[in-house]
């Protein structure tokens, strides 16, 4: 099992495996149908493996590599171990029982991003979030069926190991933008809240963390339809990928127009926003506001 804050993870080395199966079926000439066929299976499922969204059989694997007529021994070798690996369980795994399945693939993309934009309207963003504030907002979001104290421990102890994406030896870099509003709400209460914009201080002054506030005062700004995530990978092998979280499902998004559109979106927003250099007095206003909550 791969552990927080280890580099890769089943996600992205699944993704990585689905772009050479890709490269090496369009390079022979064999069609999705055919190369379903090989490996007792379906068009769609040749789809999904090359998409990176399901596990691989490494026989299936095999199958396919020698349907593709990859005679190199060494570049063969290496992407079977590569489906191998791609079928360890992720560490994140061990809370499934608490975590929707579609909220799996996300982790292990974060935990393999170099680069993880993100654009908040109501929220903290996870990686930045105190013990404190993360229960409040984990309670907030279980008003239907309530957990219990130790079912919220382990979903917050899932959100404390997430950002050991940002204290690794090689971290990623985190650019986060938020609405003012964001400071603003006491999630949690008062004393949860400043605690909070006192870590949030903390965080903005970390080499590998940009922090930017839009403020009220810059009125309205580009529409982005709500909060959402921009993933880029240093390997050239994993795709930039849009993660757009809904209530009770999330989307990925891989096409390249569809990447430009959320790309241009969120330099738009960064633009409207504070200059980084002014995150700190923003915090601060937003500090001493509680004192009059």
């Amino acid at each position: 099992m791969t552990e927080p804050g280890a580099y890769g993870g089943p996600t992205a080395l699944r993704i990585m495996l689905g772009v050479h199966l890709r490269r090496l079926r369009e390079d022979a000439g064999v069609t999705r149908s055919d190369a379903g066929w090989a490996i007792r299976g379906s068009e769609s499922k040749i789809s999904r493996l090359e998409l990176g969204r399901v596990g691989f059989k490494v026989r299936d694997v095999d199958d396919l590599l020698t349907l593709y007529k990859l005679d190199d021994p060494e570049e063969r070798d290496r992407l079977l171990t590569l489906a191998r690996e791609a079928n360890n369980p992720g560490w994140w795994q061990r809370y499934d029982d608490l975590t929707p399945a579609w909220f799996h693939s996300y982790l292990g993309l974060e935990m393999a991003a170099d680069l993880i934009r993100t654009f908040e309207l109501q929220f903290v963003p996870g990686l930045l979030q105190t013990p404190e504030y993360a229960r409040a907002v984990v309670q907030l979001g279980q008003q239907d069926q309530p957990l219990s104290r130790a079912e919220q421990d382990r979903l917050i102890s899932l959100r404390m190991s997430r950002q050991e994406v940002l204290t690794r030896q090689r971290p990623a870099r985190l650019w986060a933008v938020v609405d003012e509003s964001v400071l603003r709400r006491p999630i949690g209460g008062v004393k949860v809240l400043r605690a909070q914009l006192e870590f949030l201080l903390e965080a903005s002054r970390r080499h590998n963390v940009t922090l930017q506030i839009i403020p009220f005062e810059k009125g309205g700004y580009t529409s982005t339809g709500g909060a959402f995530t921009l993933l880029r990978f240093n390997d050239a092998d994993l795709p930039d990928i849009v993660y757009i979280e809904h209530l009770t499902s999330a989307v990925y998004l891989d096409k390249r127009e569809e990447l430009d559109t959320y790309a241009v979106t969120m330099d738009a927003v960064s633009i409207t926003a504070a200059q980084p250099r002014e995150t700190e007095t923003l915090i601060r206003r937003a500090i001493e506001a509680t004192d009059n909550y």
